[in-house]
């Protein structure tokens, strides 16, 4: 590796991210073009792309497009050799109009980006338990969804069988249906209606079942490591192991990397948007950001709006103030994003409590 003097130029680095192939571009400080290069993404590829930027000057900060998906192992190896890696966003429509579209382009725009300070973000380092999560959690939703399907197909089915079929089922719950239809036999004359749709019904419950011993699985593999990432965060009134995992993906293995709760909620898509106008003072509810996490951030608020005294007194009190059921929500997730920043950074805070969602006298 090249090794560089302490009177070597500062350099900024910026890199356009593919899936076979990534583009890299040096600025110096002042913003001037240096070089770019292609680099394979391998990892003979990323360890060249670090040995090349450095031969320039001093690395301060290389900016990565696609940290999450193309970008993410060439973040990983950056980051575990020392260099700041910042996330930069793809450029919008409206930018590529204007300056055009090329891998050149794009790396040169992530290094001024960086340069600039216009982003600052730091990437989520997936390389803990946290990762381990979210990358058995992909499998989960599908699942569950396979699952559902299959139950809907086979109620489907029944509503137009034959009479001896329905009245065989009749009156069974999900569980009790799924392995009486799975023993059906339909034989070997499948020109039959009957025949024909007891072997589809047969295979839609075995689908079922195979789906419900997935899901089984799934949580049983997820509740440990989920535990072991955040207790804290179990510990919170109306947190699941589901929630939880969603929350804990959202964050990342590196929480600190949000560097207030006030950043967390902004990222949950619970930081109050002003919606005012004239006379009129309010706030509204932000529809984008991470909308996982946001909804189970919504999850958690049901479940105390049900089930918890201190919730439900807070609503009634804010609802005989005259203000609007969603509002209310808007309040109780941005209070419940605070108690989760502080679970997942493990932050010793004073004990807050329903009253400081109240506004200010």
């Amino acid at each position: 590796m090249t090794s560089m003097t302490h009177d070597a130029p500062e350099i900024t680095g910026g890199v356009d991210t593919h899936g076979l192939t990534h583009h890299a571009a040096m600025i110096d400080s002042t913003g001037r073009h240096l070089a770019d290069r292609e680099f394979p993404a391998s990892i003979r590829g990323y360890r060249d792309l670090l040995d090349w930027m450095r031969s320039h000057g001093m690395l301060t900060a290389v900016g990565v497009e696609g940290t999450g998906a193309y970008g993410a192992e060439l973040a990983r190896v950056l980051t575990a050799a020392g260099v700041a890696v910042i996330d930069v966003d793809r450029p919008d429509r409206k930018t590529r109009r204007m300056k055009g579209k090329s891998d050149p382009i794009d790396a040169y725009a992530a290094a001024m980006a960086v340069l600039s300070g216009r982003v600052t973000g730091t990437p989520k380092s997936r390389d803990g338990v946290v990762e381990a999560v979210r990358v058995l959690r992909v499998a989960r939703p599908s699942a569950v969804k396979a699952r559902t399907q299959a139950m809907n197909q086979i109620r489907g089915l029944l509503v137009s069988a034959p009479a001896m079929l329905r009245e065989h089922v009749a009156g069974q719950q999900r569980a009790e249906l799924i392995r009486t239809v799975s023993r059906l036999r339909p034989g070997n004359d499948l020109s039959r209606p009957l025949a024909a749709t007891r072997a589809a019904l047969r295979r839609l419950a075995r689908r079922h079942q195979t789906m419900d011993e997935e899901i089984a699985e799934l949580d049983a593999e997820l509740g440990p490591l989920t535990r072991q990432a955040a207790p804290a965060l179990l510990e919170l009134y109306g947190v699941g192991p589901e929630t939880a995992g969603q929350l804990l993906a959202s964050a990342g293995d590196n929480p600190e990397r949000m560097r207030s709760e006030a950043a967390f909620a902004h990222l949950a898509g619970v930081a109050p948007i002003p919606a005012s106008s004239g006379r009129t003072h309010r706030h509204r509810l932000n529809r984008g950001r991470d909308r996982a996490s946001n909804n189970a951030l919504h999850t958690i608020v049901l479940v105390r709006m049900r089930y918890d005294e201190g919730t439900r007194a807070y609503v009634e009190r804010r609802t005989k103030e005259g203000l609007p059921k969603k509002d209310i929500m808007r309040c109780l997730k941005r209070f419940v994003a605070r108690e989760v920043y502080r679970a997942l950074t493990s932050t010793p805070t004073e004990q807050i409590t329903q009253t400081d969602l109240a506004p200010a006298a």
